[in-house]
């Protein structure tokens, strides 16, 4: 039985569902955007911290603070778009949460105790601790909140898995009951996209740390050591961790359902034959992804990141020749728009992995029409219009905040600096 949508076609030819699946691909790909620099700047920090703390030099510290406060900025609208997406999911898409919550609901719960209880808290403490905590124990802080952000990242993937390639329950009255949490936890298709996403964090943040470096570099700012620095641990950590995120993704086709590995081959025999053994197993439909846009986002994907592997690489040799670093400012252009590309790629990553599933919501189980709340097609026009408004800007403001804040250089960060003492009351 359908749940979903009203047969109602809009001007361009968009039935509910599809509407209902754009609102949730802008809601969750804009979140996604903000997800990918919070982990890698996260990390980032950490080492950065630990470098400080173990040598005592004060241009990591500033760079600490400096790469510290652009990463709050981040995180803190990203709290924002996570839980504005976490509302249209409820309101969208409740056909799921009835069908299937009391499986994958148990993962994003666990991930909500992480997000909102540890991560936030101990961010918290990092924050407003500096030079009032032992300065061992603020390094530890800011490895907590880094490690509790990937473990927050782990539990929306295994969340994500279980839509991929259910595993760990059983149907019991309708409804999906998990039965063993293991199953689902160990899911092949949750594990190798965690290591792929945390590949692909580690990228966009380690471009985005050389390409801000690089634009003050380009601009003779008075502050080249520290950027020098700054570009050298960015282009260090984005380049291993391109073949890391490579080497994941590519075990990860392994894991690729049949009709989405057959509309990424593009075989008409492939095709026919996936699409037989769905209709064998699920009765009469349409079971084959969007050939185009999935094999379009998975070129993409690639193409991107051979792109960035090709930068990298040349940049790591260019590092080692210092008056390059100081003077070539071609190479500092090129790293300032590069900034963009690993979100892109990102983003079509996602989109291969997430349009190739369809039209399921839960892989071979519920199929997205299914899972959509009982909405009109007015309310799906007035919803995705509100929400791609909000979203739109959140990320405008995201962007303008950490511009500013890149531009302004690390002598203007707030983040740890001494509180202005209070001017003398008069007296009289």
């Amino acid at each position: 039985m359908t749940r979903g949508a009203e047969p109602y076609r809009d001007a361009l030819g968009m039935d509910t569902v599809d509407l209902a699946r754009l609102q949730f691909a802008l809601t969750a790909g804009a979140h996604f955007l903000f997800v990918a620099l919070t982990l890698g700047l996260a990390t980032l920090v950490a080492v950065i911290q630990t470098r400080a703390t173990f040598s005592g030099e004060p241009v990591h510290l500033r760079m600490t603070r400096f790469w510290g406060q652009l990463y709050i900025i981040n995180y803190a609208m990203g709290i924002v778009t996570g839980l504005v997406m976490e509302f249209q999911l409820g309101l969208s898409w409740s056909g799921l949460t009835e069908y299937a919550g009391n499986v994958f609901g148990s993962a994003l719960a666990i991930e909500t105790l992480v997000a909102f209880f540890v991560e936030s808290t101990f961010l918290g403490l990092w924050i407003f601790g500096w030079d009032k905590l032992n300065r061992w124990a603020h390094l530890a802080l800011i490895w907590v909140v880094t490690l509790t952000a990937y473990a927050s990242a782990f539990w929306i993937m295994v969340a994500n898995g279980f839509l991929q390639h259910p595993a760990g329950h059983v149907l019991d009255g309708g409804v999906l009951r998990l039965v063993d949490l293991g199953a689902m936890v160990g899911n092949p298709a949750a594990l190798l996209a965690f290591f792929h996403v945390m590949g692909g964090a580690m990228i966009t943040g380690g471009f985005f740390m050389a390409g801000v470096s690089a634009y003050h570099l380009r601009k003779r700012t008075a502050e080249q050591d520290f950027f020098r620095k700054s570009l050298r641990i960015g282009i260090g950590v984005a380049l291993p961790a391109l073949f890391f995120t490579v080497t994941f993704g590519g075990i990860s086709f392994q894991t690729l359902q049949p009709t989405k590995s057959a509309a990424w081959t593009g075989d008409m025999d492939r095709l026919a034959e996936a699409q037989a053994q769905m209709v064998a197993a699920h009765g009469p439909g349409d079971y084959l992804p969007p050939v185009g846009p999935v094999q379009a986002a998975g070129i993409t994907m690639m193409v991107l990141w051979l792109v960035m592997t090709v930068v990298a690489a040349l940049s790591l040799v260019l590092m080692l020749f210092r008056p390059v670093v100081r003077g070539f400012r071609l190479w500092h252009w090129l790293l300032t728009l590069m900034i963009p590309v690993p979100f892109v790629t990102v983003l079509s990553g996602w989109v291969f992995r997430e349009l190739g599933r369809q039209p399921w919501a839960v892989f071979g189980l519920l199929r997205t029409a299914d899972a959509m709340s009982p909405v009109t097609a007015a309310q799906m026009r007035f919803s995705i219009t509100a929400f791609a408004a909000v979203f739109a800007v959140l990320i405008a403001i995201n962007y303008w905040l950490l511009a500013r804040q890149a531009r302004r250089g690390p002598g203007a960060e707030s983040l740890g600096a001494p509180a202005t003492p209070a001017a003398p009351a008069l007296s009289f």
